[in-house]
């Protein structure tokens, strides 16, 4: 992570401004901490990772989650890949990725640049893990738009697989850091697309990952979440029951959590985009102006 981007964060606990204090090589940090002018926290930086989150928080499925994804890193994306269609029996990975990836609409960012802010364009994966959507949005980003990447997630050992996955890419427009997805470290309205895919059923608190997510998104951005859900059609069959509870086995009601979307949410589309997936789109309005 460059210095440069400790302006993006914020104070995961009261959204204060944060400064770094540490070594710096070539505009990299490569050790030391950064703390809050606000309530004074102190976020360090560890084994190359800033770690904006309270190991106390991380309780529940949260800890299950991450033990499991920390485990053995380097095999969640070629397991997706190979074992999705045939658990599924269809509904092939790439047609998984391509659904929700259309449903962020990347294409209409050409139009926001450059923004009048000055700020770069930024686009947030809630839970970036292996980086396995590095190469969807390659794929659908306008050529030649300049645009950050952002990736928090709890797994260091995901994160560092997800690293190699953007170098493979070429992709030097990738931020990772360790940070909860209950308490993101990031300024209201400052992501111009966000999303998470994969792991919003096994989080402590759905409803409050959701409203996190909406307060960081730029109001009428899409915000899009895909997750477990088993097709209607399916659940007669005693094969795929069994097959989705081996996946889902953390989860015993997993489902699209259109329910605990934040109040005032608009145009909400919720779709089974594989037999296995849903997508769950939708915007947060502009809010009001506040009274002085």
């Amino acid at each position: 992570m460059k210095r440069d981007d400790i302006q993006t964060l914020a104070c995961p606990t009261c959204h204060g401004a944060l400064s770094h204090e540490g070594p710096v090589v070539s505009g990299e940090i490569v050790g030391g901490s950064v703390s809050c002018s606000g309530c004074g926290a102190r976020w360090p930086f560890e084994d190359g990772f800033l770690r904006l989150y309270r190991e106390a928080e991380v309780r529940g499925t949260d800890k299950l989650m991450r033990y499991i994804y920390d485990g053995l890193p380097a095999l969640h994306n070629p397991a997706v890949k190979l074992l999705l269609p045939v658990l599924q029996l269809g509904g092939s990975e790439v047609q998984l990725r391509e659904a929700y990836g259309e449903r962020l609409e990347l294409g209409a960012l050409a139009a926001l640049a450059p923004r009048t802010d000055g700020r770069p364009l930024r686009i947030l994966e809630v839970g970036m893990g292996a980086g396995a959507n590095l190469g969807l949005m390659q794929r659908r980003l306008p050529k030649g738009l300049a645009v950050e990447i952002w990736g928090p997630d709890l797994s260091a050992g995901m994160l560092r697989v997800g690293r190699k996955v953007a170098a493979k890419l070429g992709m030097t427009n990738v931020r990772t850091l360790i940070a909860d997805a209950h308490a993101l470290p990031f300024p209201d309205a400052s992501f111009d697309r966000v999303f998470h895919v994969g792991g919003i059923s096994g989080m402590r608190d759905p409803r409050r990952v959701l409203a996190e997510m909406a307060r960081v998104a730029v109001p009428g951005t899409p915000i899009v979440v895909a997750d477990e859900q088993l097709t209607p059609e399916l659940r007669r069959s005693l094969y795929h029951r069994v097959t989705f509870k081996m996946i889902t086995f953390y989860d015993p009601d997993p489902h699209c959590p259109r329910e605990l979307l934040p109040a005032g949410a608009e145009d909400v589309l919720e779709e089974q985009i594989t037999p296995f997936y849903y997508a769950l789109r939708f915007r947060m309005p502009a809010r009001p102006p506040t009274r002085p």
